[in-house]
This record gives C-alpha cells, structure tokens and sequence, in this order.
C-alpha cells in the first residue's frame, strides 16, 4: 500500500483503470502487485466505495 496514491480519489481513478485494462479480478490486481486486499478495500471503503466483482471495480 505503500506505493499507491494516498487521496482516495486518485486511488479509486489508479485502481479502476488497473482493473479495467490489465486484469481479470481484483485478486490478480493486488497478487501481482502485492497489495493485501482487505487493506485496499478498507481505505477505500472509508472514502464509501466498495468494491463491485460483477462489474470490476469500485464504485
């Protein structure tokens, strides 16, 4: 989590396009870039998204 954006915005922008152009799921995103999953959908959680697996991405 370090290297990602801090302004939940800017995450929330950084992580969709992430999802949208280069993986299939969430869980290839934060394997391939070694991120705990729970950990980035709690900050952006506190921001109010969550995440939508059917649709691929945060909302």
């Amino acid at each position: 989590m370090e290297n990602l954006p801090k302004d939940p915005m800017i995450l929330l922008s950084y992580i969709n396009t992430l999802l949208r152009d280069n993986y299939d799921s969430l869980e290839e995103l934060c394997e391939d870039k070694g991120i705990a999953r729970e950990e980035l959908e709690k900050a952006l959680s506190q921001a109010g998204f969550e995440y939508n697996a059917a649709q691929k991405k945060f909302w």
